[in-house]
């Protein structure tokens, strides 16, 4: 089944001068040209993209590919986003005040206010279905499901990365020995 996927990808520069207006073209030329992009840090590039796709992790890591190839010699893919996020950005996707989300029972944070995407898409899907006789919470679950869906996806991706399973040059897997 096609899905809605909705993502950021992170990608390091290599060291230099890099035009922003070249690297946004890069993005356009990969066929992405709803993409949000942001070059705020000099040495980093932030894409956010909404993919269709049957599988998360393919779509992101084959949208990956199709940018870096564009992108300047030495570009690495640093980070896939969502995958820690604040009790703020739940709240942002699902158009509510982040009040809202700590009047009701969360998973522990795992560090500094950050949670794991993974985690609370499972409450948020349970706000969506009420118990018997009580109301559906009012919050823009559409509107966050693409975002949500991706979250796994970009967690273990992450996960790849960090563990050096995931070439962060030619997004290539890595064998295992």
């Amino acid at each position: 089944m096609v899905e809605q996927f909705e993502f950021e990808l992170v990608y390091a520069l290599p060291v230099g001068e890099h035009d922003a207006f070249e690297l946004s073209d890069a993005v356009f030329e990969a066929g992405y040209h709803d993409a949000i992009i942001g070059s705020g840090d000099p040495r980093l590039m932030a894409i956010e993209l909404e993919v269709a796709g049957e599988d998360a992790e393919t779509v992101i890591l084959n949208a990956a590919r199709s940018i870096l190839k564009n992108l300047p010699e030495g570009t690495e893919l640093r980070e896939v986003r969502p995958d820690l996020v604040s009790l703020a950005d739940v709240a942002e996707r699902l158009e509510v005040r982040r009040q809202a989300l700590q009047q009701r029972t969360m998973p522990p944070a795992v560090a500094g206010g950050l949670y794991r995407i993974a985690e609370l898409a499972e409450v948020i899907a349970a706000f969506a279905q009420p118990e018997p006789g009580g109301r559906r919470a009012r919050m823009n679950f559409e509107r966050a499901n693409g975002w949500l869906r991706a979250g796994k996806a970009a967690t273990a991706l992450n996960a790849k990365i960090a563990l050096k399973q995931l070439n962060t040059v030619s997004l290539e897997e890595k064998q295992r020995a």
